[in-house]
């Protein structure tokens, strides 16, 4: 039996906006309101309540020179997005954008050795407790690939873009994130699992890591 990350499911107000803005930024093929990505997809899905926090996941988007990195925050801006401040300092490398509906992204300078190799979305960057690293290594039996006091990452045995985890203090939340795990899974035994390894069911597919964010399950049709 088996669990894998699917998708990450974004609320967009416009979700048939949004896939075709990512699609472009990441080069990557769209499928109505799903963008595939490598080893996931991003799926979006309507809501009708803007953005009104910052978000407790973002992605870093890699470059491979000075030039690129210039170019993908320039497709960014084109394409209805915007430079936000988060707090970062005057002297970051990184650029930090947010998309048209306010999704934060990291366009990461070129030579950053921890995303060597991961492909234009170098991480999937999420606040969250070292437990919380824990916990998803072992649902997605991806092995810790940083391990650093709070801060954890993860990446699966096949490489591709790391899952990370800040460590505290964590974000306030809102009353349901912008961006949210969803999985698939083979069997009733995965579900077992999923609750024996610390996970709250909500009913419904959907359940409760142990940090308190809510993430779905896909089980296969009977």
């Amino acid at each position: 039996m088996a669990i894998t990350l699917s998708a990450l499911c974004w609320l967009a107000l416009d979700p048939e906006a949004q896939a075709p803005f990512w699609g472009e930024v990441l080069d990557a093929p769209v499928h109505g309101a799903t963008v595939d990505v490598p080893g996931f997809a991003l799926r979006f899905v309507p809501t009708d309540r803007p953005k009104a926090s910052q978000g407790r996941i973002h992605l870093d988007l890699t470059s491979t020179s000075l030039e690129d990195q210039q170019s993908q925050v320039a497709t960014v801006l084109r394409l209805g997005g915007r430079h936000v401040d988060v707090g970062q300092g005057p002297n970051e490398t990184h650029v930090v954008l947010a998309d048209p509906e306010g999704n934060e992204l990291c366009v990461i300078a070129p030579g950053n050795r921890f995303l060597a190799g991961t492909g234009r979305i170098g991480a999937v960057n999420c606040d969250g407790t070292h437990d919380l690293g824990v916990f998803w290594s072992r649902v997605l039996a991806w092995p810790l690939v940083w391990d650093e006091g709070e801060e954890t990452a993860i990446q699966s045995p096949s490489g591709g873009s790391k899952l990370t985890w800040s460590g505290p203090p964590l974000m306030a939340r809102e009353t349901r994130e912008r961006i949210a795990f969803e999985l698939a899974a083979e069997g009733p035994a995965d579900l077992a699992r999923l609750l024996e390894l610390g996970a709250g069911d909500l009913g419904g597919g959907r359940f409760l890591d142990p940090d308190g964010n809510a993430f779905t399950v896909l089980m296969p049709p009977l």
